[in-house]
């Protein structure tokens, strides 16, 4: 805490750059915390011209009964009632800088878990975690670009592993479709999903369909139309071609 006190006040300390503005950069928007693991590291940066006062907001996605998943927060939990602890939750990244955030997760692995974890920038209030004044904080409104009135935040996914994962995927051609289904009890992704409509030509940009346990794909498959792809499940990947 001590150390997060004298970074906020050098930081606060600077000149603020004139017509300036936050820019943060979350890297990867999926995270895996592997079976093997209770921690991870997320690295955060500001590419910006400004500091960047970026509030971390945690949901878990529970699964209803129809199959659909609601959003439930974690912030207004007790910090022993949490599953996922994010520290700290409150960070300010200088411009062109970088902070990292830890992710402990400590609650049950009996079956894969899902977290959604949002990283807004804020304008810093005396009283609200980053031990900022009220002046201070008009000032650093002030110094941010005219017309700046809301700053770009972004969302990601954390995907805690079961204890025991299990990576099976049924990859079928059948009836003019290939049927993707994932069997296992852990996401798989199929990496470089790539489509052409004719032998290596007329090709789309590789993308990366995300797939959850239980679920089931199927793209149309035609005489000319061909398709490429990796099944990625923790460390284990099998290449597909049709």
């Amino acid at each position: 805490m001590k150390n997060f006190l004298i970074l906020a006040a050098a930081l606060l300390l600077q000149p603020w750059v004139a017509h300036a503005a936050p820019r943060i950069n979350i890297g990867a928007l999926s995270d895996f915390l592997d079976a093997s693991s209770a921690t991870q590291v997320k690295r955060i940066y500001n590419t910006g011209t400004s500091t960047a006062f970026v509030k971390v907001s945690v949901w878990e996605l529970v699964r209803a009964a129809d199959g659909s998943y609601q959003e439930v927060p974690m912030d207004n939990q007790a910090v022993a009632q949490r599953g996922l602890i994010v520290s700290p939750a409150r960070l300010i990244v200088p411009a062109g800088g970088m902070q990292a955030v830890r992710l402990l997760y400590r609650g049950e692995r009996e079956q894969e878990r899902y977290y959604r974890l949002r990283f807004n920038p804020v304008m810093p209030q005396s009283g609200d975690g980053f031990a900022v004044s009220e002046r201070d904080g008009e000032d650093y409104k002030a110094s941010l670009s005219t017309g700046v009135q809301v700053m770009a935040g972004y969302g990601s996914l954390l995907y805690v592993r079961p204890q025991q994962p299990r990576f099976e995927v049924d990859v079928q051609e059948k009836a003019g479709q290939i049927v993707v289904r994932n069997t296992g009890n852990s996401t798989v992704q199929l990496d470089r999903f790539r489509v052409c409509e004719g032998k290596g030509a007329d090709c789309k940009a590789p993308v990366v369909h995300t797939m959850l346990p239980g679920a089931v794909r199927s793209f149309e498959k035609t005489a000319q139309r061909q398709y490429s792809f990796d099944v990625i499940g923790g460390s284990h990947s099998k290449r597909y071609e049709f």
